[in-house]
């Protein structure tokens, strides 16, 4: 399955030249925008790690193209979601992190493993940039739309950050729903048991708004949730297409 995006090459020379002109002290660092052979190690270390802690079933796999840009939107229960958001998926995954990690002994980890730090409560334009990058490399993109974590007590209002990405690099979203990951660690010795369910993927339309499209994410996602999970999007109101 792949997707193409016209927007591309043109959004990712704009980036480029933005990111001239405004220099941020992020640019000093290098932040790979390919799987590199240390990032291969380190997925495959983190695999073995997480086999002790977790069973991981994957559904919807077919769901997911094998090339071509791509957002993964996930639910987010805890700072450990990226860790199956990741070891799901055959492609590697970019991703925001809060930019306090960044500051952190975990830091060159994490940029290694495709994180990419980005300032909350502000609009930061570096990490609006950088995820444009991702993208326009043709790689995959990973957000959490309600840009805080539920802890397992059901979806928070999303943020239209995700929608705005989509419409704006004209590339597919992938609503994937994490269960369970919220119990790592909370039946050792005994292994959680984590699902992960990639569902079909949700194209902008040309009549959609960011909201309109975070409404169409947000009813689905909840949708491959269990109904405990759903939160705020346990029911769509009446008349909603989805």
């Amino acid at each position: 399955m792949i997707y193409s995006n016209k927007y591309n090459r043109n959004l990712y020379g704009a980036a480029t030249l933005s990111t001239q002109q405004d220099f941020d002290p992020r640019d000093r660092k290098k932040y790979s925008l390919e799987e590199t052979t240390f990032r291969r190690f380190l997925v495959w270390s983190i695999r073995n790690l997480f086999h002790a802690i977790m069973v991981m079933k994957v559904e919807g796999l077919e769901n997911f193209p094998l090339d071509g840009a791509v957002i993964v939107a996930a639910n987010h229960n805890t700072n450990f979601d990226v860790f199956p958001m990741q070891l799901s998926l055959p492609r590697p995954i970019f991703f925001m992190g809060k930019a306090e990690l960044f500051r952190t002994p975990l830091e060159p980890f994490l940029r290694n493993l495709g994180a990419f730090p980005v300032n909350r409560g502000e609009k930061d334009e570096w990490a609006i940039r950088y995820a444009r990058k991702v993208l326009a490399h043709g790689q995959t993109l990973g957000m959490f739309p309600e840009g805080t974590r539920s802890k397992g007590r059901g979806l928070n209002v999303a943020k239209t950050g995700t929608a705005r990405m989509a419409i704006e690099m004209n590339c597919p979203i992938i609503p994937m729903a994490v269960v369970g990951s919220d119990q790592f660690f909370k039946r050792f010795p005994h292994r959680s048991r984590v699902t992960v369910k990639l569902l079909p993927p949700i194209l902008p339309n040309p009549h959609d708004t960011p909201l309109s499209l975070t409404d169409r994410l947000m009813f689905a996602l909840a949708a491959g949730l269990p109904e405990p999970m759903r939160g705020v999007y346990a029911e769509a109101p009446k008349g909603f297409g989805g």
